[in-house]
């Protein structure tokens, strides 16, 4: 449990959980987890009522890594938990070490649990002699000897057929969702960051009672700069809420919410499933423009990102739930229906 200002909620998924049986020596669902985020790991971990398996992990003294899983895992369905967020290159090179390391120890099926997927943004070339990184990366895991991805929120859904191998998407919508209901805001209205997030907004504004719709238009003149220029949409007395998949330095959705408070909007949310808070992100969000920032844990939050305004939610249930529907070989999409 994280400590300081922000709260981690256990959000309740809208569905009904499978009773879970007794787990005994002879289960093949394994668990692992690599140091990116042990502790959204331990969660899913109890939510299956499992513990996570034993591994060594060490660095030797010329920073590179060594993976041991310590425990047979022949002909099991191996699960491994690692978000590949900062430093990116370190974490992104465990969970190839801990794929290789399940694949010679003879797993029987072994899937990449990425919570947050890093290099997403990297997804297509927006100029000559670019790396489509994202679709690197997923080679990479491929070759490794992943036999599945399991995903929360990528950044653009044409990922999904980057991969050679099955990749189950999740969403971090109904986590947000309950918790944005649950405070039963007046004049709502959801705000798009910019038109490309506008399916992902018109989505969550429709599990909102069919709130209405607003959308930031914006000019990216580089990368991590934004220049936003006006609303489509009435926020004038309402309450916005700004949705997004992922908060990196926080100038698109800090300047949108500049805008919104000068259309007349009464308070500003921000509501994303993956707080990535590159610097000056922390600085921006707890200025006082936000009456709350909402994220969930698919990346973990050290004391020197943490603010008065932040609310962290737990993503551990719906994806100890995927995790269970994937090994029971029952529907993953239907946890959103």
């Amino acid at each position: 449990m994280l400590r300081g200002p922000e709260v981690i909620r256990s959000a309740t998924l809208p569905m009904q959980t499978p009773s879970l049986p007794h787990f005994g020596e002879n289960n093949r669902l394994k668990l692992f987890s690599g140091s990116a985020n042990v502790d959204l790991a331990r969660e899913v971990a109890r939510y299956l009522g499992l513990d996570l398996g034993p591994m060594v992990r060490k660095r030797f003294a010329d920073g590179e890594v060594y993976i041991q899983i310590q425990e047979s895992i022949r002909g099991c369905d191996v699960y491994l938990i690692q978000p590949t967020c900062q430093p990116v290159n370190d974490h992104l090179m465990e969970l190839l070490i801990m794929i290789d390391a399940c694949r010679r120890a003879s797993a029987r099926q072994i899937t990449a649990v990425i919570p947050y997927y890093g290099y997403a943004r990297a997804d297509r070339k927006t100029a000559g002699r670019e790396s489509i990184t994202a679709k690197l990366v997923a080679n990479l895991m491929t070759k490794a000897g992943a036999s599945r991805v399991l995903a929360i929120d990528l950044h653009s859904a044409q990922i999904q057929g980057y991969f050679d191998i099955p990749c189950d998407h999740v969403y971090g919508t109904p986590v947000l969702i309950d918790y944005i209901a649950s405070k039963k805001l007046e004049d709502l209205v959801v705000v798009s960051p910019d038109v490309g997030g506008v399916a992902r907004a018109r989505a969550f504004a429709k599990k909102l009672d069919d709130a209405p719709l607003a959308i930031i238009d914006k000019r990216r003149q580089a990368h991590n700069v934004a220049e936003v220029m006006n609303v489509v949409g009435d926020v004038r007395g309402k309450t916005a809420v700004l949705v997004d998949d992922m908060i990196d330095t926080a100038g698109t959705i800090c300047e949108g919410a500049r805008l919104l408070k000068q259309e007349g909007a009464r308070h500003v949310y921000a509501c994303a499933t993956h707080p990535v808070f590159s610097p000056p992100a922390v600085e921006r969000l707890s200025a006082g423009l936000f009456e709350e920032v909402i994220v969930t844990n698919t990346i973990p939050m050290t004391a020197a990102r943490q603010f008065k305004q932040l609310t962290v939610l737990s993503m551990a249930n719906l994806l100890g739930e995927a995790i269970w529907r994937i090994h029971e070989e029952s529907s993953v999409s239907s946890m959103f229906r």
